[in-house]
Protein backbone atom coordinates (compact mmCIF):
# COMPACT_ATOMS: atom_id res chain seq x y z
CA UNK A 1 0.00 0.00 0.00
CA UNK A 2 1.56 3.28 -1.12
CA UNK A 3 1.83 5.96 1.55
CA UNK A 4 2.16 9.66 0.73
CA UNK A 5 5.15 11.12 2.57
CA UNK A 6 5.74 14.43 0.78
CA UNK A 7 4.13 16.95 -1.55
CA UNK A 8 4.53 20.34 -3.18
CA UNK A 9 2.59 22.69 -5.44
CA UNK A 10 4.13 25.46 -7.52
CA UNK A 11 1.57 27.69 -9.24
CA UNK A 12 1.15 31.39 -9.95
CA UNK A 13 -0.50 31.62 -6.47
CA UNK A 14 2.50 30.27 -4.58
CA UNK A 15 5.52 28.00 -4.54
CA UNK A 16 4.46 25.71 -1.67
CA UNK A 17 1.43 23.58 -0.92
CA UNK A 18 0.65 25.74 2.10
CA UNK A 19 0.74 29.00 0.13
CA UNK A 20 -1.60 27.59 -2.49
CA UNK A 21 -3.94 26.08 0.10
CA UNK A 22 -4.26 29.31 2.05
CA UNK A 23 -4.82 31.31 -1.14
CA UNK A 24 -7.70 29.01 -2.10
CA UNK A 25 -9.22 29.26 1.38
CA UNK A 26 -9.19 33.05 1.02
CA UNK A 27 -11.03 32.75 -2.28
CA UNK A 28 -8.13 34.02 -4.36
CA UNK A 29 -7.57 33.01 -7.97
CA UNK A 30 -4.60 33.08 -10.33
CA UNK A 31 -6.90 33.52 -13.34
CA UNK A 32 -6.31 36.74 -15.28
CA UNK A 33 -7.81 38.19 -18.43
CA UNK A 34 -5.45 38.81 -21.35
CA UNK A 35 -6.51 40.88 -24.36
CA UNK A 36 -3.81 39.07 -26.29
CA UNK A 37 -0.37 37.59 -25.70
CA UNK A 38 2.74 36.88 -27.71
CA UNK A 39 1.64 34.60 -30.51
CA UNK A 40 -2.01 34.55 -29.40
CA UNK A 41 -4.08 37.13 -31.32
CA UNK A 42 -7.31 36.80 -29.34
CA UNK A 43 -8.48 37.51 -25.75
CA UNK A 44 -8.47 34.72 -23.17
CA UNK A 45 -8.43 34.10 -19.43
CA UNK A 46 -5.75 31.88 -17.92
CA UNK A 47 -3.54 31.28 -14.89
CA UNK A 48 0.01 32.08 -16.01
CA UNK A 49 3.29 32.67 -14.21
CA UNK A 50 4.62 36.22 -14.25
CA UNK A 51 7.99 36.98 -15.83
CA UNK A 52 9.44 37.50 -12.34
CA UNK A 53 8.17 34.08 -11.21
CA UNK A 54 9.55 32.43 -14.34
CA UNK A 55 12.95 34.05 -13.83
CA UNK A 56 12.97 32.96 -10.19
CA UNK A 57 12.30 29.35 -11.14
CA UNK A 58 14.80 29.11 -14.02
CA UNK A 59 17.43 26.41 -13.52
CA UNK A 60 20.66 26.35 -15.49
CA UNK A 61 20.70 23.87 -18.40
CA UNK A 62 16.98 23.14 -18.01
CA UNK A 63 14.07 24.52 -20.01
CA UNK A 64 11.29 26.43 -18.27
CA UNK A 65 9.16 23.28 -18.22
CA UNK A 66 11.98 21.18 -16.78
CA UNK A 67 12.91 23.86 -14.23
CA UNK A 68 9.33 24.00 -12.99
CA UNK A 69 9.27 20.25 -12.41
CA UNK A 70 12.71 20.23 -10.80
CA UNK A 71 11.88 22.89 -8.20
CA UNK A 72 8.59 21.24 -7.26
CA UNK A 73 10.28 17.87 -6.82
CA UNK A 74 13.13 19.28 -4.73
CA UNK A 75 10.67 21.05 -2.44
CA UNK A 76 8.65 17.85 -2.02
CA UNK A 77 11.65 15.72 -1.05
CA UNK A 78 13.48 18.26 1.15
CA UNK A 79 12.63 16.46 4.39
CA UNK A 80 13.16 13.01 2.89
CA UNK A 81 16.79 12.71 1.73
CA UNK A 82 16.49 8.93 1.96
CA UNK A 83 14.28 9.05 -1.14
CA UNK A 84 17.34 9.49 -3.38
CA UNK A 85 18.23 5.83 -3.78
CA UNK A 86 18.48 3.01 -6.31
CA UNK A 87 14.93 1.99 -5.40
CA UNK A 88 13.31 5.29 -6.37
CA UNK A 89 11.85 6.19 -9.76
CA UNK A 90 10.53 9.46 -11.21
CA UNK A 91 7.12 9.31 -12.90
CA UNK A 92 6.46 12.52 -14.80
CA UNK A 93 2.91 13.41 -15.80
CA UNK A 94 2.55 15.80 -18.72
CA UNK A 95 0.44 16.29 -21.82
CA UNK A 96 2.82 18.37 -23.94
CA UNK A 97 6.04 19.01 -22.00
CA UNK A 98 8.46 21.30 -23.87
CA UNK A 99 6.13 21.91 -26.81
CA UNK A 100 6.18 25.65 -26.07
CA UNK A 101 9.70 25.93 -27.51
CA UNK A 102 8.92 23.93 -30.64
CA UNK A 103 8.40 26.96 -32.85
CA UNK A 104 11.93 28.14 -32.00
CA UNK A 105 13.60 24.74 -32.32
CA UNK A 106 11.66 23.15 -35.11
CA UNK A 107 14.49 20.86 -36.23
CA UNK A 108 15.49 19.63 -32.78
CA UNK A 109 13.37 16.60 -31.95
CA UNK A 110 15.23 15.90 -28.71
CA UNK A 111 14.30 19.16 -26.98
CA UNK A 112 10.62 18.24 -27.06
CA UNK A 113 11.25 14.57 -26.35
CA UNK A 114 9.36 14.09 -23.08
CA UNK A 115 11.39 11.02 -22.23
CA UNK A 116 14.61 13.01 -22.59
CA UNK A 117 13.18 15.86 -20.48
CA UNK A 118 12.31 13.37 -17.74
CA UNK A 119 15.80 11.89 -17.92
CA UNK A 120 17.39 15.33 -17.48
CA UNK A 121 15.22 16.05 -14.44
CA UNK A 122 15.83 12.60 -12.97
CA UNK A 123 19.59 12.90 -13.43
CA UNK A 124 19.69 16.33 -11.81
CA UNK A 125 17.79 15.02 -8.80
CA UNK A 126 20.29 12.18 -8.52
CA UNK A 127 18.14 9.16 -9.41
CA UNK A 128 19.68 6.19 -11.21
CA UNK A 129 16.51 4.47 -12.43
CA UNK A 130 15.18 5.34 -15.86
CA UNK A 131 12.14 7.67 -15.54
CA UNK A 132 8.65 7.15 -16.94
CA UNK A 133 6.39 9.77 -18.48
CA UNK A 134 2.62 9.31 -18.44
CA UNK A 135 1.12 11.21 -21.38
CA UNK A 136 -2.53 10.26 -21.12
CA UNK A 137 -4.18 13.63 -21.89
CA UNK A 138 -6.07 15.25 -18.98
CA UNK A 139 -6.04 12.09 -16.84
CA UNK A 140 -2.23 11.92 -16.90
CA UNK A 141 -1.79 13.05 -13.28
CA UNK A 142 -4.18 10.51 -11.76
CA UNK A 143 -2.86 7.84 -14.15
CA UNK A 144 0.65 8.56 -12.83
CA UNK A 145 -0.49 8.22 -9.22
CA UNK A 146 -2.11 4.87 -10.04
CA UNK A 147 1.05 3.66 -11.81
CA UNK A 148 3.18 4.74 -8.84
CA UNK A 149 1.00 2.78 -6.44
CA UNK A 150 1.19 -0.31 -8.61
CA UNK A 151 4.96 -0.12 -9.00
CA UNK A 152 5.27 -0.11 -5.21
CA UNK A 153 2.68 -2.85 -4.63
CA UNK A 154 4.29 -5.04 -7.30
CA UNK A 155 7.69 -4.52 -5.61
CA UNK A 156 9.18 -2.94 -8.72
CA UNK A 157 10.45 -0.08 -6.56
CA UNK A 158 10.28 1.27 -3.01
CA UNK A 159 9.56 4.94 -3.70
CA UNK A 160 8.02 6.91 -6.55
CA UNK A 161 8.20 10.65 -7.11
CA UNK A 162 5.13 11.68 -9.12
CA UNK A 163 5.40 15.13 -10.68
CA UNK A 164 2.60 16.54 -12.80
CA UNK A 165 3.67 19.54 -14.84
CA UNK A 166 2.61 21.55 -17.87
CA UNK A 167 3.25 25.07 -19.10
CA UNK A 168 1.04 27.13 -21.38
CA UNK A 169 2.03 28.38 -24.83
CA UNK A 170 0.44 29.60 -28.08
CA UNK A 171 0.46 25.94 -29.18
CA UNK A 172 -1.89 24.80 -26.42
CA UNK A 173 -4.02 27.92 -25.97
CA UNK A 174 -4.71 28.21 -29.69
CA UNK A 175 -5.59 24.51 -29.82
CA UNK A 176 -8.25 24.73 -27.14
CA UNK A 177 -9.57 27.90 -28.76
CA UNK A 178 -9.86 26.02 -32.07
CA UNK A 179 -12.08 23.51 -30.27
CA UNK A 180 -14.27 26.37 -28.97
CA UNK A 181 -13.58 25.11 -25.45
CA UNK A 182 -12.23 28.32 -23.88
CA UNK A 183 -14.18 30.86 -21.87
CA UNK A 184 -13.04 34.47 -22.19
CA UNK A 185 -14.27 35.06 -18.62
CA UNK A 186 -13.48 33.08 -15.47
CA UNK A 187 -14.71 29.49 -15.64
CA UNK A 188 -17.75 28.36 -13.64
CA UNK A 189 -17.63 24.60 -12.99
CA UNK A 190 -21.04 22.87 -13.01
CA UNK A 191 -22.82 26.23 -13.14
CA UNK A 192 -25.80 26.92 -15.36
CA UNK A 193 -23.89 29.87 -16.86
CA UNK A 194 -20.68 27.98 -17.60
CA UNK A 195 -19.13 28.88 -20.96
CA UNK A 196 -15.94 26.81 -21.09
CA UNK A 197 -12.58 26.28 -19.48
CA UNK A 198 -9.58 28.42 -18.59
CA UNK A 199 -6.06 27.05 -18.97
CA UNK A 200 -3.36 27.17 -16.31
CA UNK A 201 0.23 26.17 -15.65
CA UNK A 202 1.70 24.53 -12.57
CA UNK A 203 3.87 21.78 -11.19
CA UNK A 204 2.68 19.48 -8.42
CA UNK A 205 4.58 16.65 -6.78
CA UNK A 206 3.59 13.69 -4.60
CA UNK A 207 6.15 11.39 -3.00
CA UNK A 208 4.88 7.86 -2.48
CA UNK A 209 6.64 5.18 -0.45
CA UNK A 210 6.15 1.59 0.64
CA UNK A 211 7.24 2.63 4.14
CA UNK A 212 4.57 1.98 6.75
CA UNK A 213 3.98 5.24 8.57
CA UNK A 214 1.36 6.20 11.12
CA UNK A 215 -1.04 9.03 10.47
CA UNK A 216 -0.40 9.23 6.73
CA UNK A 217 -2.49 9.37 3.58
CA UNK A 218 -2.57 6.33 1.34
CA UNK A 219 -3.80 5.54 -2.15
CA UNK A 220 -6.41 2.93 -1.26
CA UNK A 221 -7.43 2.16 -4.84
CA UNK A 222 -7.24 3.52 -8.38
CA UNK A 223 -8.88 2.55 -11.66
CA UNK A 224 -8.62 3.70 -15.30
CA UNK A 225 -11.31 2.98 -17.89
CA UNK A 226 -11.96 4.05 -21.48
CA UNK A 227 -15.55 4.85 -22.42
CA UNK A 228 -14.95 3.95 -26.11
CA UNK A 229 -17.27 6.77 -27.18
CA UNK A 230 -15.36 9.58 -28.95
CA UNK A 231 -11.79 10.91 -29.01
CA UNK A 232 -12.76 14.41 -27.85
CA UNK A 233 -16.27 14.11 -26.32
CA UNK A 234 -17.22 12.09 -23.23
CA UNK A 235 -19.90 9.46 -23.02
CA UNK A 236 -23.20 11.30 -22.32
CA UNK A 237 -24.05 8.87 -19.53
CA UNK A 238 -20.57 9.12 -18.05
CA UNK A 239 -20.08 5.39 -18.53
CA UNK A 240 -16.29 5.32 -18.19
CA UNK A 241 -16.27 7.66 -15.20
CA UNK A 242 -19.07 5.66 -13.57
CA UNK A 243 -17.11 2.43 -14.00
CA UNK A 244 -14.05 3.91 -12.28
CA UNK A 245 -16.11 5.28 -9.39
CA UNK A 246 -18.02 2.02 -8.90
CA UNK A 247 -14.82 -0.01 -8.79
CA UNK A 248 -12.93 2.12 -6.25
CA UNK A 249 -15.98 2.28 -3.98
CA UNK A 250 -16.28 -1.51 -3.69
CA UNK A 251 -15.97 -2.43 -0.03
CA UNK A 252 -16.07 1.22 1.06
CA UNK A 253 -18.96 2.95 2.78
CA UNK A 254 -20.06 6.11 0.99
CA UNK A 255 -20.65 7.55 4.47
CA UNK A 256 -16.85 7.58 4.92
CA UNK A 257 -16.24 9.87 1.89
CA UNK A 258 -15.58 13.52 2.77
CA UNK A 259 -15.69 14.88 -0.77
CA UNK A 260 -15.67 13.99 -4.44
CA UNK A 261 -13.15 16.24 -6.15
CA UNK A 262 -14.39 16.37 -9.74
CA UNK A 263 -12.52 17.29 -12.90
CA UNK A 264 -14.97 20.18 -13.35
CA UNK A 265 -13.58 21.84 -16.45
CA UNK A 266 -16.67 24.06 -16.83
CA UNK A 267 -17.22 22.82 -20.38
CA UNK A 268 -20.78 21.88 -21.29
CA UNK A 269 -20.21 18.17 -21.89
CA UNK A 270 -17.60 17.32 -19.25
CA UNK A 271 -19.56 18.68 -16.29
CA UNK A 272 -22.79 17.11 -17.50
CA UNK A 273 -21.07 13.74 -17.94
CA UNK A 274 -19.45 13.90 -14.50
CA UNK A 275 -22.75 14.77 -12.86
CA UNK A 276 -24.34 11.66 -14.38
CA UNK A 277 -21.44 9.46 -13.25
CA UNK A 278 -21.51 10.86 -9.70
CA UNK A 279 -25.25 10.38 -9.45
CA UNK A 280 -25.16 6.84 -10.89
CA UNK A 281 -22.41 5.89 -8.42
CA UNK A 282 -24.63 6.86 -5.48
CA UNK A 283 -22.52 9.88 -4.55
CA UNK A 284 -25.16 12.60 -5.01
CA UNK A 285 -25.35 13.43 -1.30
CA UNK A 286 -21.58 13.51 -0.78
CA UNK A 287 -20.09 17.03 -0.95
CA UNK A 288 -18.39 17.63 -4.28
CA UNK A 289 -16.13 20.40 -5.56
CA UNK A 290 -14.00 21.51 -8.51
CA UNK A 291 -10.87 23.65 -8.28
CA UNK A 292 -10.46 24.96 -11.84
CA UNK A 293 -11.79 28.39 -10.81
CA UNK A 294 -8.61 28.93 -8.77
CA UNK A 295 -5.90 27.49 -11.03
CA UNK A 296 -7.47 26.90 -14.41
CA UNK A 297 -7.00 23.57 -16.16
CA UNK A 298 -3.36 22.70 -15.52
CA UNK A 299 -3.53 19.62 -17.78
CA UNK A 300 -0.83 17.10 -16.78
CA UNK A 301 -0.53 18.75 -13.37
CA UNK A 302 -4.27 18.85 -12.64
CA UNK A 303 -4.74 15.37 -11.20
CA UNK A 304 -1.76 15.71 -8.86
CA UNK A 305 -2.39 19.32 -7.82
CA UNK A 306 -6.05 18.73 -7.05
CA UNK A 307 -5.29 15.53 -5.13
CA UNK A 308 -2.79 17.39 -2.95
CA UNK A 309 -5.16 20.28 -2.20
CA UNK A 310 -8.04 17.94 -1.42
CA UNK A 311 -5.79 15.89 0.85
CA UNK A 312 -4.61 19.07 2.59
CA UNK A 313 -8.13 20.41 3.07
CA UNK A 314 -9.63 17.18 4.42
CA UNK A 315 -6.67 17.00 6.84
CA UNK A 316 -7.89 20.35 8.15
CA UNK A 317 -11.47 19.09 8.42
CA UNK A 318 -12.82 21.15 5.55
CA UNK A 319 -14.17 20.78 2.02
CA UNK A 320 -13.05 23.58 -0.27
CA UNK A 321 -15.70 25.59 -2.10
CA UNK A 322 -16.15 25.69 -5.88
CA UNK A 323 -15.24 29.19 -7.01
CA UNK A 324 -17.74 30.98 -9.29
CA UNK A 325 -20.42 28.33 -8.72
CA UNK A 326 -23.93 29.75 -8.16
CA UNK A 327 -26.64 27.54 -9.67
CA UNK A 328 -26.42 23.91 -10.73
CA UNK A 329 -26.49 23.57 -14.51
CA UNK A 330 -26.28 19.80 -14.97
CA UNK A 331 -28.96 17.10 -14.91
CA UNK A 332 -27.18 14.74 -12.52
CA UNK A 333 -27.61 15.52 -8.84
CA UNK A 334 -24.33 16.87 -7.41
CA UNK A 335 -23.84 18.38 -3.95
CA UNK A 336 -21.77 21.48 -4.77
CA UNK A 337 -21.26 24.70 -2.87
CA UNK A 338 -19.23 27.85 -3.42
CA UNK A 339 -18.58 28.00 0.33
CA UNK A 340 -16.19 26.03 2.49
CA UNK A 341 -17.81 23.19 4.46
CA UNK A 342 -16.78 21.23 7.53
CA UNK A 343 -16.03 17.50 7.53
CA UNK A 344 -14.85 14.94 10.07
CA UNK A 345 -14.22 12.19 7.52
CA UNK A 346 -10.87 10.88 6.35
CA UNK A 347 -11.32 9.60 2.80
CA UNK A 348 -11.98 11.31 -0.51
CA UNK A 349 -12.41 10.55 -4.19
CA UNK A 350 -10.52 12.25 -7.01
CA UNK A 351 -12.05 11.72 -10.46
CA UNK A 352 -10.86 12.96 -13.85
CA UNK A 353 -11.59 12.49 -17.56
CA UNK A 354 -9.90 13.44 -20.80
CA UNK A 355 -9.50 13.27 -24.56
CA UNK A 356 -9.07 9.81 -26.00
CA UNK A 357 -11.96 8.50 -23.89
CA UNK A 358 -9.89 8.17 -20.71
CA UNK A 359 -11.39 8.23 -17.23
CA UNK A 360 -9.64 7.67 -13.90
CA UNK A 361 -10.56 7.76 -10.22
CA UNK A 362 -8.64 7.20 -7.00
CA UNK A 363 -9.75 6.64 -3.43
CA UNK A 364 -7.41 8.38 -0.99
CA UNK A 365 -7.68 7.56 2.71
CA UNK A 366 -5.94 8.48 5.92
CA UNK A 367 -4.77 5.54 8.03
CA UNK A 368 -6.28 3.07 5.59
CA UNK A 369 -6.46 -0.31 7.32
CA UNK A 370 -5.00 -2.78 4.87
CA UNK A 371 -1.84 -4.81 4.66
CA UNK A 372 0.39 -3.91 1.74
CA UNK A 373 -0.14 -6.43 -1.03
CA UNK A 374 2.84 -7.85 -2.86
CA UNK A 375 1.41 -8.20 -6.33
CA UNK A 376 3.20 -10.60 -8.66
CA UNK A 377 1.70 -10.67 -12.12
CA UNK A 378 2.97 -12.55 -15.12
CA UNK A 379 1.89 -12.61 -18.73
CA UNK A 380 2.52 -14.57 -21.87
CA UNK A 381 2.74 -13.05 -25.35
CA UNK A 382 0.43 -14.82 -27.79
CA UNK A 383 0.96 -12.78 -30.98
CA UNK A 384 3.30 -10.05 -32.19
CA UNK A 385 3.29 -7.66 -35.16
CA UNK A 386 6.29 -5.58 -36.23
CA UNK A 387 5.57 -2.91 -38.82
CA UNK A 388 8.20 -0.46 -40.07
CA UNK A 389 8.38 1.98 -42.98
CA UNK A 390 9.33 -0.84 -45.36
CA UNK A 391 8.55 -4.17 -43.68
CA UNK A 392 5.93 -6.24 -41.91
CA UNK A 393 6.28 -9.38 -39.83
CA UNK A 394 3.57 -11.33 -38.06
CA UNK A 395 4.51 -13.80 -35.33
CA UNK A 396 8.07 -13.84 -36.62
CA UNK A 397 7.14 -14.51 -40.24
CA UNK A 398 8.03 -11.86 -42.81
CA UNK A 399 5.12 -10.65 -44.97
CA UNK A 400 5.86 -9.34 -48.45
CA UNK A 401 5.00 -5.66 -48.93
CA UNK A 402 5.01 -3.66 -52.16
CA UNK A 403 5.05 -0.14 -50.74
CA UNK A 404 6.96 1.88 -48.18
CA UNK A 405 6.35 4.82 -45.86
CA UNK A 406 2.86 6.26 -45.58
CA UNK A 407 1.81 4.45 -48.77
CA UNK A 408 2.47 1.18 -46.96
CA UNK A 409 0.07 2.16 -44.15
CA UNK A 410 -2.64 3.04 -46.66
CA UNK A 411 -2.10 -0.18 -48.64
CA UNK A 412 -2.34 -2.27 -45.46
CA UNK A 413 -5.51 -0.44 -44.46
CA UNK A 414 -7.10 -1.29 -47.81
CA UNK A 415 -5.99 -4.91 -47.57
CA UNK A 416 -6.93 -5.62 -43.97
CA UNK A 417 -9.81 -3.23 -43.31
CA UNK A 418 -11.02 -0.90 -46.04
CA UNK A 419 -14.38 -0.12 -44.46
CA UNK A 420 -13.42 2.37 -41.73
CA UNK A 421 -13.04 5.74 -43.50
CA UNK A 422 -12.16 7.51 -40.26
CA UNK A 423 -8.70 6.05 -40.84
CA UNK A 424 -8.00 8.82 -43.36
CA UNK A 425 -8.67 11.50 -40.73
CA UNK A 426 -6.12 10.10 -38.29
CA UNK A 427 -2.63 11.47 -37.81
CA UNK A 428 0.30 9.26 -38.81
CA UNK A 429 1.01 7.98 -35.27
CA UNK A 430 -2.60 6.87 -34.90
CA UNK A 431 -2.62 5.28 -38.37
CA UNK A 432 0.50 3.31 -37.49
CA UNK A 433 -0.82 2.03 -34.15
CA UNK A 434 -4.28 1.43 -35.60
CA UNK A 435 -3.16 -0.65 -38.60
CA UNK A 436 -0.62 -2.67 -36.60
CA UNK A 437 -3.31 -3.41 -34.01
CA UNK A 438 -5.85 -4.43 -36.67
CA UNK A 439 -3.39 -6.94 -38.11
CA UNK A 440 -2.59 -8.15 -34.59
CA UNK A 441 -6.24 -8.67 -33.65
CA UNK A 442 -7.02 -10.46 -36.91
CA UNK A 443 -4.05 -12.74 -36.27
CA UNK A 444 -5.51 -13.57 -32.89
CA UNK A 445 -8.73 -14.53 -34.68
CA UNK A 446 -10.80 -14.24 -31.54
CA UNK A 447 -14.46 -15.05 -31.98
CA UNK A 448 -15.49 -11.76 -30.42
CA UNK A 449 -12.99 -8.93 -30.02
CA UNK A 450 -15.75 -6.39 -29.53
CA UNK A 451 -17.02 -5.11 -26.18
CA UNK A 452 -14.03 -6.26 -24.19
CA UNK A 453 -13.81 -4.49 -20.81
CA UNK A 454 -11.16 -7.00 -19.77
CA UNK A 455 -8.64 -5.85 -22.40
CA UNK A 456 -6.32 -2.88 -21.89
CA UNK A 457 -4.04 -0.92 -24.21
CA UNK A 458 -0.57 0.37 -23.32
CA UNK A 459 1.59 2.00 -25.96
CA UNK A 460 5.07 3.48 -25.59
CA UNK A 461 7.48 5.64 -27.55
CA UNK A 462 10.13 8.35 -27.14
CA UNK A 463 8.90 11.25 -29.28
CA UNK A 464 5.18 11.36 -28.46
CA UNK A 465 3.39 12.93 -31.45
CA UNK A 466 6.31 14.91 -32.87
CA UNK A 467 5.21 14.78 -36.51
CA UNK A 468 1.69 15.98 -35.74
CA UNK A 469 3.08 18.67 -33.44
CA UNK A 470 5.10 20.07 -36.33
CA UNK A 471 2.09 20.00 -38.64
CA UNK A 472 0.02 21.88 -36.05
CA UNK A 473 2.75 24.50 -35.55
CA UNK A 474 2.46 25.34 -39.24
CA UNK A 475 -1.18 26.37 -38.68
CA UNK A 476 -0.25 29.01 -36.07
CA UNK A 477 3.18 30.17 -37.25
CA UNK A 478 1.97 33.27 -39.10
CA UNK A 479 0.01 35.80 -37.02
CA UNK A 480 -1.48 37.24 -40.20
CA UNK A 481 -2.55 33.82 -41.42
CA UNK A 482 -3.56 32.26 -38.12
CA UNK A 483 -5.74 29.18 -38.55
CA UNK A 484 -5.31 26.65 -35.72
CA UNK A 485 -6.69 23.29 -36.83
CA UNK A 486 -8.94 21.54 -34.26
CA UNK A 487 -8.57 18.15 -35.96
CA UNK A 488 -4.77 18.40 -35.94
CA UNK A 489 -4.66 19.68 -32.36
CA UNK A 490 -6.56 16.71 -30.90
CA UNK A 491 -4.09 14.33 -32.53
CA UNK A 492 -1.12 16.11 -30.92
CA UNK A 493 -2.05 14.04 -27.86
CA UNK A 494 -0.27 10.70 -28.35
CA UNK A 495 -2.84 8.73 -26.35
CA UNK A 496 -5.48 9.42 -29.02
CA UNK A 497 -4.31 6.27 -30.81
CA UNK A 498 -5.48 4.21 -27.82
CA UNK A 499 -8.82 6.01 -27.97
CA UNK A 500 -9.20 5.21 -31.66
CA UNK A 501 -8.73 1.51 -30.92
CA UNK A 502 -11.10 1.63 -27.95
CA UNK A 503 -13.79 3.19 -30.13
CA UNK A 504 -13.23 0.80 -33.03
CA UNK A 505 -13.43 -2.38 -30.93
CA UNK A 506 -15.30 -1.16 -27.84
CA UNK A 507 -12.30 -1.97 -25.67
CA UNK A 508 -13.54 -0.51 -22.40
CA UNK A 509 -10.63 -1.45 -20.17
CA UNK A 510 -7.62 0.63 -19.19
CA UNK A 511 -5.84 2.65 -21.88
CA UNK A 512 -2.56 4.51 -21.46
CA UNK A 513 0.35 6.04 -23.36
CA UNK A 514 3.87 6.25 -21.91
CA UNK A 515 6.98 8.11 -23.04
CA UNK A 516 10.39 6.61 -22.25
CA UNK A 517 13.91 8.00 -22.88
CA UNK A 518 14.59 4.94 -25.06
CA UNK A 519 13.09 1.62 -26.09
CA UNK A 520 13.45 -0.12 -22.72
CA UNK A 521 11.72 -3.50 -22.90
CA UNK A 522 12.32 -4.20 -19.21
CA UNK A 523 10.46 -1.03 -18.28
CA UNK A 524 7.69 -1.82 -20.76
CA UNK A 525 7.32 -5.29 -19.25
CA UNK A 526 7.16 -3.85 -15.72
CA UNK A 527 4.40 -1.40 -16.62
CA UNK A 528 2.29 -3.99 -18.44
CA UNK A 529 2.68 -6.39 -15.53
CA UNK A 530 1.43 -3.58 -13.30
CA UNK A 531 -1.66 -3.16 -15.48
CA UNK A 532 -2.66 -6.65 -14.42
CA UNK A 533 -2.89 -5.33 -10.84
CA UNK A 534 -6.36 -4.34 -12.06
CA UNK A 535 -8.13 -7.65 -11.49
CA UNK A 536 -10.55 -7.05 -14.35
CA UNK A 537 -7.78 -6.77 -16.95
CA UNK A 538 -6.75 -10.16 -18.33
CA UNK A 539 -5.13 -9.12 -21.63
CA UNK A 540 -3.30 -6.07 -22.98
CA UNK A 541 -2.46 -4.82 -26.44
CA UNK A 542 0.94 -3.33 -25.74
CA UNK A 543 4.28 -2.34 -27.15
CA UNK A 544 6.27 0.31 -29.01
CA UNK A 545 4.55 2.71 -31.46
CA UNK A 546 6.89 5.42 -32.77
CA UNK A 547 6.34 7.67 -35.78
CA UNK A 548 9.07 10.20 -36.60
CA UNK A 549 8.33 10.74 -40.30
CA UNK A 550 7.32 8.78 -43.40
CA UNK A 551 10.80 7.23 -43.70
CA UNK A 552 11.21 6.39 -40.01
CA UNK A 553 8.53 4.62 -38.01
CA UNK A 554 8.02 1.38 -36.10
CA UNK A 555 5.22 -0.48 -34.38
CA UNK A 556 6.38 -3.48 -32.37
CA UNK A 557 3.25 -4.58 -30.56
CA UNK A 558 1.87 -7.75 -29.02
CA UNK A 559 -1.02 -9.29 -27.13
CA UNK A 560 -0.11 -10.02 -23.51
CA UNK A 561 -2.35 -12.50 -21.69
CA UNK A 562 -2.30 -12.74 -17.91
CA UNK A 563 -1.15 -16.17 -16.75
CA UNK A 564 -1.78 -16.02 -12.99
Amino acid sequence: MAAIIGDNIISPMGFTTEENFQAVRLGKTALRHFDSADGIPFPFTASLFTKEQIDGLKEENLTRFESLAYHSIMSAITSHPEIISERTVLVLSSTKGNVGVLQDTENDKNIINLGEAARKISDKIGLSQSPIVVSNACISGVSAIILATRLIDADKTDNVIVCGVDEQSPFIISGFESLKALSESECRPFDIERLGLNLGEAAATLVLSKQNREDCWQIADGIIRNDGFHISSPSPKGEGAFQTLSKILEGTSIDDIAVVNAHGTATMYNDQMESKAISRAGLSEVPANALKGYFGHTMGAAGVLETILTMRSVSEGIVLGTRNFEELGVSGKVNLSSSEQQTNKSSFVKMISGFGGGNASILVSRNYKSERKQLKNQFKISHRVILTQDSLSVDGESVKVEHSGDKLLTALYKEHLGDYPKFYKMDSLSKLGFIASEILLRTENAKDIENTPSRGIAFFNSHASYGTDMAYVDTIRDKDNFFPSPSLFVYTLPNIVTGELAIRHHLLGETAFYILPNKDWNRITDIIECMFCDEQIDSVIGGWVEYINSTSFEANIFIANKTN
